[in-house]
């Protein structure tokens, strides 16, 4: 098969990724399990020329993967779908993962998203951050919030990707998308240039070190709207792992501007559902004058009994949002007690 019938083979049966790797069939990853696409093992000569396919259909010269083993890249083919690339060198040969992309945004209610999250379009300055590890559709979730600014707001909405996913076709916002390493040099030049182009919301891939976090920050202090990403695991580990992006002695005033331009921070992991696929849980902790003074004096371990005690104000917790869907039989119980935070404590919710 060539790569453009793998690639079809993908997106007409619902793929999130493809996986060419030698040694092993051409394989798709459908409703969270692996699957081959067919029974025929592929050798280093057969990825090779699998992957100088990929890059010829992008039209993109393969001179950086053969350099430095790794190229991160996006794509589209018309009337099938987009697909961002990640081309590495494992043993010797050539590999690649391919996550598929819809052309369409995709409909945030089909997706199980909660409206809380999609009313944070609503909110015009600070900093939003969407958090998980690789794969938790922290993507998707962006895509779905800006969306939903682009088809009510009247603004200037920038996103800084590497690659970009999810193409934007402006509805009543003007949207300017830009490519790391293709339309700007990094994320924190690009952030930088990004604040003298008159933008009212600015999408920001990843904030991969203290200067790009430092500089977020500032851009949310002085009035746009910050919707980032980490790899982190629920609001506590991703304020602390802020804070330690910065010298100790720092420390001190970035809890404080931290506490400040803070609005909203969503984390999520994918669960596998009941029925097969996979079914999205959320935590959610809005910034209140409690959680705001946790953050100042440094006692971001008591940050849990705030979203617990936040329910009113749209907050909750991973573990609440696990049993929401345990009770209406979206998981099971193993399933939600694997994913648990407190296993203990929900194992005890669920007798």
């Amino acid at each position: 098969m060539s790569i453009l019938e793998y690639l079809r083979y993908s997106v007409e049966n619902g793929a999130s990724d493809m996986f060419v790797v030698a040694g092993s069939p051409v394989s798709a990853k459908i409703k969270g399990a692996i699957t081959h696409i067919d029974e025929n093992r592929v050798f280093p000569a057969d990825t090779e020329a699998l992957i100088s396919e990929l890059y010829a259909a992008a039209k993109r010269p393969m001179d950086h993967y053969k350099e430095s083993g790794d190229d991160d890249f996006s794509f589209a083919i018309g009337g099938l779908a987009r697909f961002r690339v990640n081309a590495y060198k494992q043993r010797g040969s050539m590999a690649c993962v391919i996550r598929v992309v819809a052309f369409d945004i995709p409909d945030w209610h089909k997706l199980n998203i909660p409206e809380h999250v999609i009313r944070l379009a609503d909110v015009d300055h600070g900093l939003i951050l969407v958090t998980g590890t690789a794969g938790s559709g922290k993507s998707t979730t962006q895509a779905c919030i800006i969306n939903e600014i682009n088809r009510t707001r009247s603004c200037h909405i920038i996103t800084l990707e590497d690659p970009i996913e999810y193409l934007h076709r402006d509805i009543k916002s003007i949207t300017s998308q830009r490519e790391i390493a293709i339309d700007t040099g990094n994320y924190l030049t690009a952030l930088r240039a990004c604040l003298r182009q008159a933008p009212d919301v600015i999408l920001l891939g990843e904030m991969r070190d203290a200067e790009t976090i430092s500089t977020a920050m500032t851009a949310a202090e002085t009035g746009h709207l910050i919707l980032a990403t980490l790899h982190t695991n629920g609001a506590v580990n991703t304020i602390d792992r802020i804070i330690d992006s910065f010298p100790s002695g720092q420390q001190s005033q970035i809890r404080i501007q931290l506490s400040s331009v803070l609005h909203t921070v969503v984390s999520q992991q994918l669960i596998p559902g009941v029925g097969g696929g996979m079914v999205p849980a959320y935590e959610i902790m809005h910034m209140n004058s409690a959680i705001k003074s946790l953050i100042r004096d440094s006692k971001s371990h008591q940050i849990d009994n705030a979203i617990n005690a936040g329910s009113a104000e749209g907050m909750i917790s991973m573990d609440q949002s696990i049993l929401n869907l345990y009770k209406k039989n979206l998981i099971d119980k193993q399933t939600a007690l694997s994913y648990a935070v407190n296993t203990e404590q929900l194992k005890r919710r669920l007798m």
